[in-house]
């Protein structure tokens, strides 16, 4: 069976909205606290002697560096990652019922249904936007709308929908995952969730930002750490590698845009005769989802076995369903199902990238398609 292998035969990967290779400026931050015995880097935070205070500024320095993503007026609750940020957010509802987009991570979706409160689906068009003066429910308690859709990279008008959720005397929650650290952050919005591995931080925590005012209890109950609201010793080493890659992800915004966009334009110029699932125009340049009529995705991930890519979220692979998200903007089954996608990230060159399309536009002319 023939193999379209890479020149060095190494991976390219490009699959960074499933996750990020951690920044060396974040390995080198945690480093100090995963050391053994003779450097008390191993001390709790939560403890009042020497050591755990250097432990605790640690973290807090960690936080200053994460709520430089965020907007002013809020605080940072660390918590394990999204998933749980987005729990607890969604638990935050004083009434009413919760309204999502039709396109919101499963994350969003299941704990919105978990959490008890009725739920409403917010429809999207065919390019993968959401209407800004989309109807809202009546009663609604908390709308949820992410920033930049894990799928298929489209940027989501979530200034305008806080402002009317806002109206509507109802919360604003972002899920911000996918756009942290590379865009400006969603104005106006309540309650922000984001994660550290995907910009380029270790994986195992996250944060959940909570504007001034906002109340919001705890979702896991026990010794009362980051101020009665998330249970749990922190880890100084998670700590300072998401502060890190904060810091590093606000220094370069603009010099990673530009590299992304670069990357985009190139494999665009390769695969011209794919097409683009959702808007070319509002959308984040790292991620490109593509179709093309009758390709068969697990043939083309055989085939191209030196690359790393996907057919959309990480969650939802092996399933054997059509994407939830392609089918939203109103493609059918089949054409979610003749779909890839392809993320860029701040280390991809662009000889790999070239490589890794023309390996994919081989394969899928061997295919016949």
């Amino acid at each position: 069976k023939q193999l379209f292998r890479t020149m060095t035969g190494k991976t390219i990967y490009l699959d960074h909205q499933a996750t990020t290779p951690l920044a060396p400026e974040a390995l080198e931050a945690m480093l100090p606290w995963l050391s053994g015995p003779d450097s008390m880097g191993f001390a709790n935070p939560h403890s009042m002697h020497r050591a755990g205070r250097a432990a605790a500024a640690a973290v807090e320095l960690a936080r200053e560096q994460v709520a430089a993503l965020l907007p002013k007026g809020g605080r940072v609750i660390f918590t394990s990652g999204a998933t749980e940020a987005l729990n607890q957010a969604l638990r935050a509802v004083p009434r009413g019922l919760i309204a999502y987009s039709a396109i919101e991570h499963s994350a969003v979706v299941n704990a919105a249904i978990a959490s008890g409160a009725d739920v409403h689906e917010l429809p999207v068009g065919p390019a993968g936007l959401i209407d800004p003066e989309v109807p809202l429910p009546a009663g609604v308690g908390l709308v949820a709308v992410m920033q930049v859709n894990n799928e298929i990279g489209t940027i989501q008008p979530v200034e305008r929908l806080a402002e009317r959720t806002h109206e509507a005397g109802a919360l604003f929650l972002c899920d911000a995952v996918q756009g942290a650290g590379k865009l400006a952050p969603p104005e106006g919005a309540d309650l922000i969730a984001i994660t550290a591995h995907k910009l380029y931080g270790p994986k195992g925590i996250g944060a959940l930002w909570v504007r001034d005012g906002v109340k919001i209890g705890p979702l896991i109950a026990g010794g009362g750490q980051e101020s009665g609201l998330r249970s749990g010793t922190l880890s100084p080493a998670l700590c300072a590698g998401f502060g890190a890659a904060a810091a590093l992800a606000n220094s370069r915004l603009e010099a990673d845009f530009q590299h992304l966009s670069g990357l985009a334009a190139l494999a665009r110029s390769i695969l011209s005769r794919w097409t683009v699932n959702g808007s070319e125009s509002c959308r984040w340049p790292g991620n490109l989802n593509l179709r093309l009529a009758g390709l068969n995705f697990p043939r083309l991930l055989s085939d191209c076995r030196d690359i790393a890519f996907s057919a959309g979220s990480a969650c939802g692979s092996g399933t054997g369903a059509p994407s939830r998200v392609l089918t939203a903007i109103g493609l059918e089954p089949v054409e979610a199902r003749n779909s890839i996608r392809i993320g860029f990230g701040r280390y991809t060159t662009h000889e790999e990238v070239e490589t890794a399309c023309r390996a994919l536009e081989a394969a899928a002319q061997a295919q016949g398609v």
